[in-house]
């Protein structure tokens, strides 16, 4: 798909161990990372990561690293296997944390402990509850979302909404948020809110998704239990991803090459769906994502108190965008709402160049690609990359009128949609074997995309919502 270590394109990946070309930091006082036994992901066999020998885009991206922060995190590290996309994530996460903007800089921090507390993430929690501090946040606001100002604690319910049921989120809860008043939000302080919510909600997807290790410097502190409950002791790197998993793994990408081939001829040949059919497909799809659902997820785990203390309602979760015997809300028809005409134009006109970067951060990861598939090179893998994103809205609520829906059947197997909704919609629940199950026979690299463009589709449904609320309340 977009296979960073394939046979076909073979680039070398990060040197982790402060060894090679970025040994020169520790002279500088640059802080290096150290492998202590394991690698920056439970899920991803470190070699995978820490081969010898980075491509120069590559590690003149950490050495910008090494230079601006001191670090190079686990996130970074594995982001890292696509160097285009990494570049264009740190841009944007940048301007949101540390450039001129609305909201001064610990309250940024602080939102993004709240948005990730959601999912219990405690990696996150941790990461920004030290970010807080070294900004001149008051370390009394640490004790939980009750000693922040009310003016923060009034982001509660937008945050849980947008976290768990987007489709949920009206212009009175803007309304409620911008009314005068001594704790009011201004409209340009609430758009940087939103982003920065979704940013982190789906960054947490992203670090339960691809099993972050917690940082060298976060191990053994408070409430750095592993990115996610494995459900299994298996070493990573006897999980039958990249080559093994025997005939029938390779079968799966052989069926999956057929029916990307018979899709594409049938579209050559036939003259068109009917719209009709278009909604009813939608509508089906929409319907067995119902029957979507992992069936070893593992029993729920107690939230520590430095994360359930940013939590207020904890069992307020993801619920089925349509439910059976339930009135379902009206579906998002995608062409009334883009982001191309309408987010896009919003989000620059109140937080200037914001709108620009997370464009062309989610350009960059939906046309992201290397032309392979698995051990196939020259594959066009533009039909799945759509699938996946348009699985993602999907379960979400969201329909796009001139998609084929019946594609997402023919494309995405049962556990690689198992996989999408759990990381999408209750990421803390993903396990190793469910990253294990789906392409057995594909490459890391490949998954790892997956993981972008679960991170970017599930970003931008959100804001979709979100800003939706905001322009008609606007108007």
């Amino acid at each position: 798909m977009l296979v960073a270590g394939s046979q076909c394109c073979s680039p070398g990946l990060a040197e982790y161990r402060g060894c090679g070309p970025l040994r020169g930091g520790e002279d500088r006082g640059i802080k290096m990372p150290r492998q202590l036994g394991r690698g920056p992901s439970a899920f991803i066999p470190v070699e995978e990561i820490l081969r010898e020998g980075v491509e120069s885009s590559r590690r003149q991206l950490f050495i910008d690293a090494f230079v601006s922060a001191g670090k190079v995190d686990n996130i970074a590290m594995v982001m890292g296997l696509h160097p285009q996309y990494l570049s264009s994530f740190w841009k944007t996460q940048y301007l949101l944390l540390r450039m001129d903007g609305p909201l001064p800089y610990h309250k940024r921090h602080y939102i993004a402990i709240m948005a990730a507390a959601r999912h219990q993430c405690s990696y996150l929690v941790g990461l920004h509850m030290g970010e807080f501090l070294q900004v001149g946040g008051n370390p009394a606001w640490l004790q939980g979302l009750h000693c922040a100002p009310p003016k923060l604690r009034s982001l509660n319910e937008i945050n849980k909404l947008l976290a768990h049921r987007p489709w949920l989120i009206t212009k009175e809860h803007i309304e409620a948020l911008l009314k005068t008043g001594e704790n009011s939000w201004s409209l340009a302080e609430l758009v940087q809110a939103l982003v920065l919510l979704t940013h982190y909600h789906s960054l947490a997807s992203f670090v339960f998704g691809c099993g972050i290790n917690p940082e060298a410097e976060q191990d053994g502190g408070p409430g750095c239990r592993p990115p996610s409950p494995h459900g299994d002791s298996s070493p990573a790197s006897d999980d039958g991803v990249g080559g093994s998993g025997g005939k029938d793994a390779m079968r799966e990408v052989e069926v999956l090459m057929e029916r990307m081939q018979l899709l594409r001829e049938s579209q050559l040949e036939e003259e068109g769906v009917t719209q009709e059919e278009m909604a009813t497909r939608f509508e089906l799809e929409k319907t067995e994502s119902l029957l979507v659902a992992p069936s070893d997820i593992a029993a729920p785990t107690s939230l520590q108190s430095n994360v359930l203390c940013f939590v207020e309602d904890p069992e307020f979760g993801y619920k089925d965008f349509t439910r059976r015997g339930e009135q379902a809300p009206p579906t998002f028809r995608a062409q009334d709402y883009t982001w191309e005409d309408h987010g896009y134009s919003l989000i620059n006109r109140l937080y200037p160049d914001v709108g620009q970067l997370l464009d062309e951060k989610f350009q960059v990861v939906y046309n992201l690609t290397y032309n392979t598939i698995a051990m196939h090179c020259g594959v066009d893998t533009s039909m799945l990359r759509r699938a996946i994103w348009n699985y993602v809205h999907c379960v979400f609520g969201i329909r796009y009128d001139d998609y084929d829906y019946g594609e997402v059947n023919q494309l995405l197997e049962r556990s690689l949609k198992v996989y999408i909704k759990t990381v999408a919609c209750y990421p803390e629940k993903t396990t190793k074997r469910m990253y294990t199950q789906f392409w057995r026979h594909f490459k890391h690299s490949e998954k790892v995309h997956v993981n972008l463009l679960l991170l970017e589709a599930r970003m931008q449904a959100a804001l979709l919502y979100a800003l939706r609320a905001v322009t008609r309340y606007m108007t």
